[in-house]
């Protein structure tokens, strides 16, 4: 498990790194436009790092009118509001489908002018939350208590569809055979892997447009308690893709139930797909807490 564990840093790392700031930020690598999944958003904030603030940007699920649930290494380190879009395809480009804040130091907020020009009164699919992150969340110190899971408490309540959370210990009973049998499916938002205008013709990430899109992935090795992994070749019949940088924090369906978030991934984009599961207690009695007072 250490070995899969400086894997999964190794590429959590390069994952993270392409979100933040203005570098591009990918997302669902293959996959499926996604109409279907309107509690699902994107979500842009400040996050105060090592390298100083830099913008961010991840996936989330609405799990209830006015909690998103994301990964943990998406709110962790936040400053100011988070910026919060239901939208499911972000056509405009950079300038116009990611606002900058006038203070970067001080995040987002209320009273920024860039997040009126966005969040007005015909624009309900776009508001502003407050970022938590787990109390146990490890930063990926510590596989026995990963707790990559956060939540944005909106500030006021959206009418999307909220999805239920699967039953404790849903992965737990499946029998090893059945591990790779099942197939989960991912949504997020983010870039798609192409070859560029010019230079070489390497397949690189290209952030717009942007729009929600899903992958169908197998399950693959053994169920932990706290991680679970999904293999997302593109190439493997059974399923349509993988999972990348902007898609940390979205959610992972099983059955129609949110069985998990995404965690990390591989650099190319493809087999290794992390997943947080939250059909654990620790995932679930924090959320409780958090939808409870709010």
């Amino acid at each position: 498990m250490r070995t899969k564990l400086a894997a999964a840093l190794a590429a959590l790392i390069s994952v993270f790194a392409l979100v933040a700031g203005a570098a591009p930020a990918q997302a669902s690598t293959g996959g499926t436009a996604d109409g279907e999944h309107a509690g699902v958003a994107w979500i842009v904030s400040y996050i105060q790092g090592p390298q100083g603030t830099q913008r961010s940007r991840c996936s989330a699920v609405l799990v209830s009118p006015t909690v998103l649930l994301t990964a943990g290494h998406c709110t962790y380190g936040v400053v100011g509001k988070t910026y919060v879009s239901f939208e499911r395809d972000i056509s405009g480009g950079p300038t116009t489908g990611l606002p900058t804040a006038s203070d970067p130091a001080a995040g987002y907020t209320a009273d920024d002018k860039p997040i009126h020009d966005y969040i007005t009164e015909d624009s309900a699919e776009r508001t502003l939350g407050t970022a938590q992150t787990h109390p146990g969340y490890s930063q990926f110190t510590d596989t026995d208590n990963w707790n990559d899971l956060g939540v944005i408490v909106l500030d006021s309540p959206v009418t999307q569809p909220t999805y239920p959370l699967a039953g404790l210990g849903t992965l737990d009973a499946l029998r090893p055979g059945d591990v790779p049998k099942t197939i989960v499916r991912a949504v997020g938002y983010g870039d798609v892997m192409g070859k560029p205008d010019s230079g070489p013709q390497t397949p690189t990430p290209i952030a717009f447009p942007m729009e929600r899109r899903y992958v169908d992935m197998p399950l693959q090795g053994k169920i932990e308690h706290q991680i679970v992994q999904a293999n997302g070749n593109d190439n493997d019949a059974r399923g349509t893709g993988g999972i990348c940088f902007g898609d940390s924090g979205g959610p992972v369906f099983l059955n129609g139930e949110v069985i998990g978030i995404v965690s990390f991934g591989s650099k190319n984009c493809r087999y290794t797909a992390g997943i947080q599961r939250v059909d654990i207690a620790e995932a679930q009695d924090w959320l409780a807490r958090v939808t409870s007072a709010v």
